[in-house]
């Protein structure tokens, strides 16, 4: 198994204390000519949690991330995988309140 790079130990650690199954959490790292790609997966229950009240708690750690690859000389960003069986129902309810 490949070492693990500091800004993929940082996401594990953050997102593991966040949820409620981090035994879910599940972290691919891919580089490309675009930099550091980060594909998370959790739990779906865990979604909320994870992105936070107006998507504040994901913004905070992407900015993190950012932080971490300038240390380290390379653009990290981060892409979370809609759960199966996250259907639409939430997705409707988000852009509800978007609107109101």
């Amino acid at each position: 198994m490949a070492e693990k790079k500091p800004d993929q130990e940082f996401l594990e650690f953050v997102v593991k204390s966040l949820v409620d199954h981090p035994e879910d959490v599940k972290i691919d790292r891919t580089v490309d000519e675009m930099g550091v790609l980060l594909t998370l997966k959790v739990n779906k229950d865990d979604m909320g949690q994870l992105i936070g009240k107006q998507g504040s708690t994901i913004r905070a750690i992407r900015t993190l991330l950012r932080i971490i690859g300038l240390k380290n000389h390379a653009r990290v960003n981060l892409k979370i995988e809609e759960p199966v069986g996250a259907g639409s129902s939430a997705s409707a309810s988000e852009t509800e309140e978007l609107k109101i």
